[in-house]
């Protein structure tokens, strides 16, 4: 085998597929092993370069995968299955990434340290519970509107609505609803309360990470959006400028362009939608309170919105922090506001 061989690794549960192919793209050979069989025959082979899918267990096994001296890259799951070839099967998935590497033209998965992996579960852990918290306050509404009580949008007024309605003897509930309510409600305040325990966490990271308090420095970025933004590009050196930050988030113009003529559409919302939600929501913060500031963000995206509207001014200045993100992560600059001219 070569210096330069490329391995390609389909991971399962059990069995994992490899198949490995020389410099020239010329097969090898091609091989099954158990979990326990992998690493020690990985461990045996000359220093290669590993390609892998980036799913579950692909960024712990790249980190021991490079302590053996190879190369791990990680590709996009759903951007590897146009190269597979033939029927589906184990091989023909490991042949797969090997041309998707050799091909040069898909942008890898930064491995991430144990560091990133927690500031990331963090992040995902939080985001799961918020969306658990939203669904079980809509459900407790819902009920209470069949019985025809109606409590005001928001996590206060169902804080103090339910308990009020609970109290309440000559209201239409039944026993059988005022426990199920009762039940709900106590889940509730569950929820509300880790949710609190990771706000904590991603305030204490945007105090004591550097790079997420630099990143609290720009506008419409704080604790949350910063550790959102931080866990989703990593040391954002997969991307080689702002804008291809911005367009693998989904930011830029969706292009149907033919014939010389260019056609844009509206943004192409590639990528993670959480991230992109996130940043969209500290764009519209920004740009509710722009009117009365003097910086040059500001007054773009108050002139902006005055030719284009409010919406397109929002993803706009959605697109921009994105594009200052990178730089503050990537090149490891302050932000460092200008005032208007």
């Amino acid at each position: 085998m070569t210096k330069h061989s490329v391995i390609g690794l389909d991971l399962a549960k059990n069995s994992n597929a490899l198949v490995a192919y020389d410099g020239t793209g010329k097969p090898l050979w091609r091989k099954t092993k158990s979990r326990t069989q992998l690493r020690q025959f990985l461990a045996q082979q000359p220093v290669s370069t590993v390609v892998m899918e980036a799913c579950s267990g692909a960024h712990f096994l790249a980190q021991q995968i490079e302590q053996m001296g190879h190369t791990a890259v990680l590709y996009p799951p759903k951007h590897v299955k146009s190269y597979q070839r033939g029927q589906k099967n184990d091989y023909n998935d490991a042949r797969a990434l090997v041309e998707a590497h050799q091909h040069g033209h898909l942008r890898p998965v930064p491995v991430k340290s144990v560091e990133q992996q927690d500031a990331a579960l963090v992040v995902l852990q939080r985001k799961q519970l918020k969306e658990e918290q939203i669904r079980l306050g809509n459900q407790m509404r819902a009920l209470l509107a069949e019985r025809g009580l109606a409590l005001p949008v928001g996590v206060g007024a169902l804080k103090a609505g339910v308990p009020r309605v609970l109290e309440d003897a000559s209201n239409s509930l039944t026993n059988v609803v005022r426990h199920i309510l009762a039940q709900a409600y106590t889940r509730y305040l569950g929820l509300l309360e880790e949710l609190a325990w990771y706000d904590r966490q991603l305030a204490r990271q945007a105090r004591e990470d550097d790079v997420c308090r630099r990143l609290c420095g720009v506008p419409g970025i704080g604790p949350i959006v910063a550790g959102v933004l931080q866990a989703w590009m990593g040391d954002g050196r997969q991307f080689r400028r702002g804008r291809d930050a911005s367009a693998a988030l989904g930011l830029v113009p969706r292009q149907f362009s033919t014939g010389g003529r260019e056609v844009l559409l509206g943004i192409t919302k590639r990528g993670n939608r959480y991230v992109r939600s996130q940043v969209v929501n500290g764009a519209q913060a920004v740009l509710r309170y722009a009117a009365g500031k003097d910086d040059a963000l500001s007054r773009w995206v108050m002139r902006l919105k005055q030719a284009r509207g409010h919406n397109k001014a929002v993803v706009a200045l959605a697109n921009k922090l994105v594009r200052i993100a990178w730089v503050v992560i990537a090149r490891g600059e302050t932000y460092q506001p200008r005032m208007a001219a």
